[in-house]
């Protein structure tokens, strides 16, 4: 079989896309809110070997959820425009093959963490549980952005975990405040697909806040900020963070002129758009600890 795959070119290719590595958009997303975590945990620039440890599992794992959303969406996606020509629904890798490239991709993220305490490596026990399991919610969970939240945040207390070996009361809120954010952003995402997911049958928030779809992405946003404001005031945060976040409220203004009228092309480049407010809260947290 190695052989086979050896003799192919464009395997490594396939596997690429697969991963979604010629989208990184994921990859951002899952950064940055780790990276507000780093901070906030170092109270400024992180050890450097945690800092690339983490980068590094970000990418991993956030390959290893796409593998894994595409094998539990083999059967969904060919019915769906916008994922009719992924690699496994268009019927270019085998089941066999996702799997162990999202075992290969798990092991390698678990074995870059071992230098690092016992309690980063025992919370990535139920990180690794929510980012297998989560391709599947759609099919029995109502808002399986909510639970993608919950994924997406756990690399905070994991960064926490790493650069303290504690996990201070902070986490929860930072956690929180993300999952809003990140309901918000998949939710417009969700919107794309909407027409498709309603015939197919399956679960999004998009589907479950019906005609207020619009009103429950910019309600997630709104409380995205308020919890990262009063996040700034328990760590005695200073201008350059509260103007970061004001840069983020704008975007997010600019970002509710894209979804309003549900447009699928606009509602996506919201999505996407929604990178820029990962950097410039980052971008407020970093320079705030820097000019103290």
């Amino acid at each position: 079989m190695v052989s086979d795959l050896m003799n192919q070119p464009n395997r490594f290719a396939l596997y690429a896309r697969l991963m979604r590595l010629d989208k990184p958009i994921g990859i951002l997303l899952l950064l940055w809110p780790m990276l507000w975590g780093l901070w906030f945990a170092a109270q400024g620039f992180p050890d450097w070997h945690i800092l690339f440890i983490f980068i590094m599992g970000t990418i991993l794992m956030r390959s290893a959820g796409c593998v894994m959303n595409d094998f539990a969406d083999r059967k969904i996606d060919p019915h769906v425009e916008r994922t009719k020509n992924r690699p496994m629904a268009a019927g270019q890798v085998s089941s066999k093959e996702a799997l162990l490239l999202a075992a290969g991709l798990s092991l390698v993220a678990f074995i870059m963490i071992l230098p690092l305490n016992l309690l980063t490596i025992a919370l990535s026990v139920p990180a690794l549980f929510l980012a297998a399991s989560y391709p599947f919610t759609k099919r029995f969970f109502a808002m399986p952005q909510a639970y993608l939240g919950i994924t997406f945040s756990f690399a905070i207390p994991m960064a926490f975990a790493a650069q303290t070996n504690s996990l201070p009361a902070i986490i929860w809120m930072l956690m929180l405040a993300n999952l809003f954010w990140v309901v918000a952003y998949d939710t417009a995402y969700a919107i794309v697909d909407k027409p498709d997911d309603l015939k197919i049958g399956i679960q999004t928030s998009a589907i479950t806040f019906g005609r207020f779809d619009v009103a429950g992405v910019m309600i997630c946003h709104a409380l995205f900020i308020v919890l990262m404001i009063y996040i700034g005031q328990l760590q005695a945060m200073g201008m350059a963070y509260y103007a970061g976040l004001l840069v983020a409220v704008v975007l997010m203004g600019y970002q509710y002129t894209l979804i309003r009228n549900r447009d699928r092309a606009l509602c996506f480049k919201a999505f996407l758009h929604n990178n820029y407010v990962g950097m410039v809260v980052f971008i407020g947290i970093a320079l705030d600890f820097l000019i103290r």
